[in-house]
């Protein structure tokens, strides 16, 4: 894969610029996804994210498997430009080095089981006292209160509780979805409602909790299905790859055995897709086509239609007609094609950063901003930053070696 290069002046120039985060200093007590994903972001804009993990293990998602070099591929994604701080948090000692740490700090970011983090003394009101200003996100499956407060919650639990199972996959069977999507969505609103509050502390000088819920989070990004249903009208059927309330929406085989994703929005793409894609014109007008909702009714026999116009086509023969009406289409790829996505290569969307393992390619965050460029720095080795760190502290050789001996880091 050709990772890609901006001019070297412009290049330069952005990685001199201050970010929106310098000088930010976050503390994470974090595991598997949606805080790590949280805390990858806000390292991105600048912040120096302090990993707290624990000694001989850290973060669980480190061991998910060996897929980048020897690396897990989940921790490679979330966790570079982080320095790991090892700490036995039961010991004494380690929960002064945490006291010292959250002193200083901006944010505070966890992601516990249910209750750890406030039997820890780690609870927004007992850091409040001692730090006004310091900010406290703490991401559970179900947030503070209720019936489900203390309920173990994982990515996939979560798809399921929040009813996206019910409305994904094929109508034989549900599917869940091929990321960690509840997470993801658990994480980003932690990230966004963590900057939402530097602003608000910018304004009072005082820092605020965040409660982020993954099932709230994820419930939020199932308010069209959950609107469809209202009022105990019947849900969105399950419809695969294919969208569930319009078509033609979705995947359809060529001739060459390959497959082309497309999509019609209104009447106007449909006649262009008769016209120019089918070369059948007249079905533009066809009593049982000529709306979407009579599309989705008679969609099997649609179907019939647009596969048997296809079959003497080859994919780029189908795209070429598509994009000659002006219709949306994708191709159905394969995660070795978006490694080598054209596209990706020529808006030079991934940098090289560094690891335990070597050299790794990573994706440049999504939205760029004109003045500064993304921080991306190396994935941390378990404990990698934990002696420098109490160096820092103004702890001696003498007592990190102590340390070292008793378990403390």
């Amino acid at each position: 894969m050709n990772i890609g290069h901006k001019d070297n002046d412009v290049a330069q120039e952005q990685a001199a610029a201050p970010r929106p985060l310098d000088g930010i200093t976050v503390i994470s007590l974090e595991h598997a996804i949606a805080a790590p994903f949280c805390t990858r972001q806000l390292a991105d804009m600048g912040a120096r994210v302090i990993k707290i993990e624990r000694p001989g293990v850290g973060d669980f998602a480190r061991k998910y498997d060996e897929r980048v070099k020897g690396l897990a591929s989940h921790f490679v994604w979330t966790n570079r430009s982080k320095e790991s701080l090892t700490l036995d948090l039961k010991h004494p000692d380690a929960a002064n080095v945490l006291e010292q740490l959250l002193e200083q700090a901006d944010v505070l970011v966890q992601n516990l089981a249910p209750g750890a983090a406030a039997r820890l003394g780690l609870s927004f009101e007992a850091l409040h006292e001692k730090n006004p200003r310091l900010i406290v996100c703490d991401i559970s499956g179900y947030g503070e209160g209720g019936p489900y407060q203390d309920k173990k919650a994982y990515d996939l639990l979560i798809q399921s509780e929040s009813g996206f199972l019910s409305v994904t996959g094929d109508p034989q069977s549900p599917a869940k979805a091929g990321c960690s999507m509840a997470d993801i969505s658990a994480g980003m609103y932690a990230y966004s409602s963590i900057l939402s509050a530097l602003l608000l502390r910018g304004r009072t000088g005082v820092g605020s909790r965040i409660d982020v819920s993954m099932l709230e989070s994820t419930v939020e990004w199932m308010s069209f299905p959950l609107y469809y249903a209202f009022d105990g009208a019947e849900p969105p059927p399950r419809a695969g790859a294919s969208h569930a309330t319009i078509y033609p929406y979705g995947p359809f085989p060529s001739g060459d055995g390959s497959e082309v994703m497309l999509g019609l929005q209104n009447e106007r793409e449909w006649a262009a897709f008769c016209t120019t894609v089918l070369q059948q014109p007249e079905l533009a007008s066809d009593h049982r086509f000529n709306t979407n909702s009579l599309r989705v009714a008679n969609k099997e026999t649609l179907r019939v239609l647009i596969v048997t116009a296809f079959a003497s086509l080859s994919r780029t023969e189908v795209i070429a007609r598509l994009e000659a009406a002006g219709i949306a289409n994708a191709s159905v790829n394969t995660m070795r094609d978006v490694w080598a996505h054209p596209q990706l290569a020529a808006r030079q969307r991934w940098r090289t950063i560094d690891s335990s393992a070597g050299p790794l390619p990573a994706l440049i965050p999504p939205a760029t901003n004109s003045s500064f460029s993304a921080r991306m720095d190396k994935i941390p080795a378990l404990g990698e930053h934990s002696q420098s760190l109490l160096a820092e502290l103004g702890y001696t050789e003498q007592q990190i070696q102590t340390f070292v001996k008793e378990g403390v880091i």
